[in-house]
């Protein structure tokens, strides 16, 4: 194992908790957080896969996992960066699974009126 010579920076990130509205990450001993809201990508990624993130350069985050890359920029200045994203949160709030159910449930109810 290779340790950072001293005064060497060494780039470091952490998720330090996770709620239901979103996350912290601790960089450069300061806590940012990425509300769900505003980072769509996140809300449906298991605990590993949120907590497996990558720092390959200061201004760089990478989740390997979920294939997602952000500048640290639009995280401390979110107002600078408007959301574009192709995800639809509509398909992000309930499963495929529950949506295909509603249509089946939605099917049978119209034709028990028949």
């Amino acid at each position: 194992m290779r340790f950072a010579r001293p005064g060497e920076r060494i780039l470091g990130v952490e998720v330090t908790n996770i709620s239901a509205t979103g996350f912290w990450v601790l960089l450069d001993e300061r806590e940012l957080f990425l509300p769900f809201a505003r980072f769509p990508w996140f809300r449906r990624a298991t605990i590993d896969e949120l907590i497996n993130v990558q720092r390959p350069s200061s201004h760089h985050l990478y989740w390997p996992s979920l294939d997602v890359d952000l500048a640290v920029e639009s995280i401390r200045h979110p107002e600078r960066f408007p959301l574009v994203s192709k995800v639809h949160t509509s398909s992000l709030q309930r499963p495929v699974g529950a949506r295909r159910g509603e249509r089946d449930y939605k099917r049978s109810v119209r034709a028990a009126r028949r």
